[in-house]
């Protein structure tokens, strides 16, 4: 039996769509509130900001792109080195303001002379490649997070470290199998929250086990709004952030890519990338002023999205108003960050390798020849700058995984249009 879609602007009954956006709120939630945690700020500033951001993102793109806003990880590196110059986040957001009106210049910059300048900085190989590489890149996290890798500091939430290897693999292992067979064998409509249904039942595996830390839930209070802070303007803090600015593009350009691949639409047209980015961007400057960190489009709901093939816009929707609920009920958020870490390894085991799998995908339907040494080359050097661990360190950026195969694919790719100029001139 053919599995049921669930279109872009398909409205569903509240209780069927209730338990989807939850499904979407756990698969980002675990990155959400780590980046924060590792910028010493409240983790419920950026679920408040994530979820308005999706909700002006999903209104500035005409409820036209399925994607939700969640806490970016590019800016992690230059934030931190801005916090130990300058003494203190504050000088942080004006970069973030800056990243915002980047996109929001941007996105006038592709409305007024179109988007085919992307097939020449990122083509369709350049962009397969760079799009597997987001998985691959975000695998080596999951693994350790499941138990397959050993970690110095566990990845994820801040609760006792793993007592028993056993029973890591346990939990991360039944998750994931869960997941997998789920997303295969369900029918009905547990076809379409396999992944919900596996962090449900790899948590209480936790619990059986004694993996669950019920503290931050007995002492978080049951309301508390977020903690505000505003930005102290210094222009070479900015300089320092502003060099993020270009990877998160390319991951942005990569994510919408992907994400009109599943659905089977055209996005980079309709609604438009100029649209995608004035929401993402506005959703940042806001984030700036009021003491979040930069919102991005999450590769861990794109996955939701090629495993569920529910694409609807008002889902989406859905998980941004629990976030800014949650984000004011101190004891839901708290329960929510009660998640063992190997739930979320095994999980994002299958999420990141579906982002891998779309990739590849792109290669088959864009008809990547790689019988030509060009195409041969630049997915090559793409891939391999991605894979690799090599690291570049550039001013206050660190580039490596997906942001390194970006940069060195994007730089090859006009290195070669530069050449087939030069030779269409001589």
């Amino acid at each position: 039996m053919a599995r049921r879609i669930i279109g872009i602007h398909e409205k569903l009954p509240f209780f069927e769509s209730l338990p989807l956006s939850l499904q979407h709120l756990t698969a980002m939630f675990g990155g959400t509130i780590l980046a924060p945690i590792l910028l010493g700020i409240d983790p419920a500033i950026a679920l408040l900001m994530n979820g308005t951001g999706t909700l002006i993102y999903a209104w500035v793109t005409k409820g036209g792109i399925p994607a939700y806003l969640g806490s970016s990880f590019a800016f992690i590196a230059p934030t931190l080195l801005v916090i130990s110059a300058y003494g203190g986040f504050s000088y942080a957001q004006p970069g973030f303001i800056f990243f915002g009106f980047f996109f929001i210049l941007m996105s006038f910059v592709v409305k007024r002379w179109g988007i085919g300048w992307i097939d020449i900085v990122m083509p369709p190989v350049v962009m397969g490649a760079v799009v597997a590489v987001i998985g691959l890149d975000l695998a080596p996290t999951a693994a350790m997070q499941a138990g397959l890798a050993p970690a110095a500091v566990p990845v994820g939430k801040v609760v006792e470290p793993f007592v028993m290897q056993t029973n890591v693999l346990i939990v991360s292992m039944s998750t994931l199998a869960i997941g997998v067979l789920g997303s295969v064998l369900f029918r009905g409509f547990m076809q379409v929250i396999p992944i919900l249904f596996a962090v449900v039942s790899g948590y209480l595996i936790s619990l059986a086990l004694g993996q669950v830390d019920p503290t931050p839930i007995s002492r978080a209070a049951w309301f508390a709004l977020p903690k505000f802070n505003a930005p102290v303007f210094d222009i070479t803090a900015i300089l320092i952030i502003a060099p993020a600015c270009m990877v998160v593009l390319a991951e942005h350009i990569s994510h919408l890519i992907v994400t009109g691949k599943i659905t089977g639409t055209d996005l980079m047209e309709n609604p438009g990338l100029h649209r995608s980015l004035l929401g993402d961007g506005i959703s940042n400057v806001l984030s700036g002023f009021t003491g979040s960190i930069p919102n991005t489009t999450y590769g861990e709901n794109i996955g939701v999205m090629a495993i569920t093939r529910v694409y609807s816009v008002w889902v989406i929707r859905g998980a941004a108003i629990l976030a800014i609920l949650f984000s004011c009920i101190g004891k839901v958020s708290a329960a929510i960050s009660t998640i063992p870490i190997p739930v979320m390894g095994g999980i994002t085991l299958l999420l990141y390798g579906v982002i891998a799998v779309q990739g590849l995908r792109l290669f088959v339907e864009q008809k990547v020849d790689f019988s030509m040494n060009r195409n041969m080359v630049l997915g090559a050097i793409t891939f391999i700058a991605g894979v690799s661990g090599a690291s570049i360190h550039l001013a206050s950026i660190q580039l490596n995984g997906m942001a390194l195969a970006a940069t060195v694919g994007i730089t090859l790719s006009l290195v070669f249009w530069a050449f087939d100029k030069l030779r269409l001139i001589s």
